[in-house]
């Protein structure tokens, strides 16, 4: 499929294969042209960015991680897999409390953080999350958001990282690589949370924005399923990586396009389609949301899952019950 030029690509600022056979096959959705083009203006704002986010120092002993594998890379997916919940859900609440919006719009991104929780990602979710955040955000200034998103991270997404899924990604800052968060979130948010993180640095969802101002629209389409693999392929590109030595972290079997890319595909609090996939692949799996999952798997088990918001609490409780 022929690539648009660069030519025709609006303006944007930074923010924001092989595939298995069986039924993920049939059930794809083929990278698009938007597709292609969201996942190489990711590419472009994670390289630009990368240089602010020395790594952490804290020593982890690395469980596969080569040393000095030059070659080698970690992509880490955001949401349920770094972090408890949706940051773009805490990015609201955040802006919420700045008078961004009123009470209905959050009582919309309130409900989009419970479905995500009981239900996982969708394309019609994450339609509905990215038309929420491009509302709020337009017309307002890049470094204003960037500003209030440090706060943001430290109010409400600090004490949300998964311990277990750091240790993991600093096995990979310790041997020597580079780390990768990749989301759907607007870059901005993705790349404050690696730089909080000690990270290499973030692809995530590329706004459009004219002189500083965001625009409300996107380049290409959403950092989502397919558009996460053309990211990760067009960032290994660059970087002169090899993806079979590179490993890949998700939740979700939206990410399945992005794991079947690398050597080390990795399942991290999986929903039940990508537990189901991974098992059938041999892929390993982590759990850190409740020690009697983790036992059940034989890995260490985080703190549990605290609720993000009344609502969230009982939409995890729920879930809980069904199972």
């Amino acid at each position: 499929m022929a690539r648009p030029s660069p030519a025709h690509r609006p303006a944007k600022s930074p923010f924001g294969a092989h595939f298995s056979a069986g039924w993920f096959a049939r059930r794809r959705r083929p990278a698009t042209a938007r597709s292609v083009l969201a996942g190489e203006a990711a590419a472009e704002a994670a390289r630009k960015s990368s240089q602010e986010a020395p790594p952490e120092e804290a020593p982890v002993e690395p469980e596969f991680p080569v040393a000095g594998d030059e070659a080698a890379a970690a992509f880490f997916d955001l949401d349920n897999t770094v972090m408890q919940g949706a940051a773009l859900f805490h990015f609201g609440r955040g802006l919420y409390k700045r008078h961004f919006f009123h009470k209905r719009d959050l009582a919309r991104f309130a409900w989009q953080q419970i479905y995500f929780r009981l239900a996982g990602e969708n394309s019609e979710h994450m339609a509905d999350v990215r038309n929420s955040a491009l509302s709020i955000v337009q017309g307002h200034r890049v470094a204003e958001l960037m500003s209030i998103g440090e706060e943001i991270y430290d109010e409400y997404m600090a004490e949300r990282v998964w311990p277990g899924t750091r240790a993991l990604a600093q096995a990979h800052l310790d041997a020597g690589q580079k780390v990768w968060l990749v989301t759907a979130a607007p870059v901005e948010t993705a790349t404050i949370i690696a730089r909080r993180l000690g990270l290499t640095g973030a692809l995530g969802t590329v706004a459009e924005s004219v002189g500083g101002v965001y625009t409300g629209k996107l380049v290409g389409e959403p950092l989502h399923g397919p558009a996460k693999a053309e990211a990760v392929r067009a960032l290994a590109s660059a970087e002169g990586l090899e993806l079979s030595h590179c490993a890949a972290y998700s939740d979700s079997a939206n990410d399945i396009p992005m794991l079947s890319l690398v050597g080390h595909p990795y399942a991290i609090n999986p929903d039940t389609r990508l537990r189901k996939h991974a098992r059938e692949h041999g892929w390993r799996l982590r759990d850190y949301r409740t020690g009697r999952k983790a036992v059940r798997i034989g890995i260490p088990a985080a703190a549990g899952v605290g609720a993000v918001a009344g609502g969230a609490a009982a939409a995890v409780a729920l879930q809980r019950r069904r199972r």
